[in-house]
């Protein structure tokens, strides 16, 4: 599952259609999901509860334990998106947080054994940009896993 706002929200949908349907490599489908496309769920839920509750409602739906929840923020400081990593681990899921800025308060809600990607700027589209890398490079890493190291 990958959650984030704006920009973020493009980089989750980017993640899960690379591992739904394929990287640079053939493979089998991978189960993967933005939790950013149903638009009668966000509204519905938006207008319903409140806008910090769309992406942790859905993972409180959805998620299994051992699923991994890919949290994406900018500053850090997204409630929605911290408020589905903290659904994430009720459900013994595990975060994959990219940030910038230092972190935020996405730091905070990050327990042993989550991984925090930091990128150490203050530029939105700088950030943004190394966000981008580091879904590709996941998507490799992922692949080489699954699939081994092409010579």
């Amino acid at each position: 599952m990958a959650c984030g706002n704006g920009g973020s929200a493009a980089d989750s949908q980017h993640f899960a259609a690379e591992l739904i349907n394929r990287f640079e490599r053939e493979r089998p489908p991978l189960s993967a999901i933005a939790l950013t496309t149903d638009t009668s769920t966000l509204t519905s839920i938006g207008n319903d509860y409140h806008y910090d509750q769309v992406f942790s409602k859905q993972v409180r739906a959805l998620g299994q334990a051992k699923d991994v929840l890919l949290a994406i923020s900018t500053s850090g400081n997204s409630r929605n998106v911290i408020a589905a990593m903290q659904v994430a681990h009720d459900c013994k899921m595990s975060v994959v947080a990219l940030t910038g800025r230092g972190g935020g308060k996405m730091v905070d809600v990050l327990r042993p054994g989550d991984v925090h990607i930091c990128v150490p700027a203050q530029s939105t589209a700088r950030i943004q940009e190394v966000h981008l890398l580091t879904l590709h490079c996941l998507c490799d890493a992922i692949d080489c896993l699954l699939l081994g190291v092409e010579e």
